[in-house]
């Protein structure tokens, strides 16, 4: 992985100043200190745990800030010191739990409670921010955060302990037993309505159905999920002026004549306007073709240098990565997301009691369904949602709760890898 960031770190200096900096080494060095100290952490913590899943996470991370350094030197810089807290918050995590994670089964009202108290932070005046229509962030002073993330991670430990605790009487199709599991479901998408955060809310939907499905192995679960799915999507699609919006770009990005454009008030070609974004991004994509350009070799600014993708660094990363790795090197990342997700499920295959089985599902097919929700976005699947790349895009919220992730995969591979030794 330090072989991987330094030498890419040598193609972005290469490219942008024909010379090989110091910087690349320094950058290589970090991160090999960084995960060593990861790795001695795990073996000393968790030793009979997945040897794959933190190499593959080492690797996501290094990609993401080669990438991130080329688009943004100083964004590089604060992902960095962003990294070391997310590790050391991983240490934190493994060291606290080692002994017995399912300690926490036993609180799993108030960890509930607080995902909730957590995905309502940013309503609250004074310290929520608003951000490109979406109220997301907690600014204390000059620190912002992304509460959401980590809340995303206690949803899933919730469900975790209730499903396990009900499993039987839900496979029974006993409605009253659904009672606190909706409610505390519920509150979390109205939450998330109000902070108008349509993909996360897109996101724990998913994982609320699948977990429910796990547990209880009813197909039926999952039909009256889907329905009201398509019922609550009809809904939003005729109530929220976002949501039309958003399904609009995706359905038609392109228009031959002039539209109205909510940003400047006149008429103009949707991509120039609502959807340039979500176009550029496709003409990034498609600029890589096979090769790729090159790392830092990619086109990214105008001929003043204002940026020909917002946001580029956060919601389309992967844009950028298609263009300067191409298709090869673009599909190869995706695969190795696959294998990561194949490993987490293996996981949950193997671990024993019911708890583990379900943390460790949940917390698969969340990092899954993420990554199929941010890449589908971007290359046109489905509409377009504001959500992380895990591991890759830009964001220190991000990056804390997929290593929080991460500690729990192990934490519960450990487990089930000890007791059949």
């Amino acid at each position: 992985m330090a072989l991987v960031t330094g030498t890419g770190f040598a193609s972005v200096y290469i490219a942008g100043q024909d010379v090989i900096s110091t910087g690349s080494l320094s950058y290589g060095i970090f991160f090999l200190s960084v995960f060593l100290a990861a790795h001695l952490v795990v073996r000393l913590t968790v030793p009979q745990a997945d040897p794959y899943l933190l190499p593959m996470a080492g690797l996501f991370v290094a990609i993401g800030v080669i990438e991130i350094y080329r688009l943004d030197p100083d964004d590089a810089l604060r992902q960095s010191l962003w990294i070391v807290i997310a590790v050391g918050l991983f240490t934190a995590t493994l060291v606290l739990l080692r002994r017995d994670y399912r300690r926490i089964e036993r609180y799993k009202y108030l960890v509930g409670l607080a995902a909730i108290g957590l995905l309502a932070l940013p309503a609250l005046p004074g310290i929520g921010t608003t951000i490109n229509g979406a109220r997301l962030w907690v600014r204390v002073g000059s620190f912002q955060f992304q509460p959401g993330e980590l809340a995303k991670i206690l949803l899933i430990v919730f469900l975790a302990a209730y499903l396990r605790d009900k499993r039987e009487v839900l496979a029974q199709g006993r409605l009253k037993d659904l009672g606190p599991l909706l409610l505390i479901w519920g509150a979390a998408m109205l939450v998330l309505v109000e902070t108008r955060d349509i993909g996360s809310a897109l996101l724990y939907f998913g994982i609320f159905l699948a977990m429910v499905y796990v547990a209880t192995a009813r197909i039926v679960y999952v039909g009256a999920g889907l329905v009201l799915f398509a019922a609550g999507a009809a809904a939003a699609y005729r109530l929220l002026s976002h949501v039309e919006s958003r399904v609009t770009i995706w359905r038609e990005p392109w228009t031959d004549g002039a539209v109205y454009c909510a940003q400047t008030g006149k008429l103009l070609p949707r991509q120039d306007c609502a959807s340039y974004q979500l176009v550029k991004s496709l003409y990034s994509i498609a600029n890589g073709q096979f090769a790729g350009t090159g790392l830092g070799k990619g086109t990214f600014a105008g001929t003043t240098g204002e940026p020909l993708i917002p946001d580029l660094n956060t919601d389309f990363i992967y844009s950028a990565l298609a263009q300067e790795l191409g298709l090869v090197g673009a599909s190869a990342l995706l695969l190795v997301f696959m294998l990561f997700t194949l490993r987490g499920f293996r996981i949950a295959l193997l671990a024993e009691d019911g708890f583990s089985k379900l943390l460790a599902a949940g917390l698969t097919f969340g990092f899954a369904l993420q990554t199929f929700i941010i890449v589908g976005g971007i290359l046109r699947l489905i509409p377009l949602t504001g959500i992380t790349f895990p591991f890759v895009s830009y964001g220190g919220s991000a990056v804390v709760a997929n290593f929080v992730l991460l500690a729990g995969l192990l934490l519960v591979s450990d487990r089930a890898n000890t007791r059949r030794l």
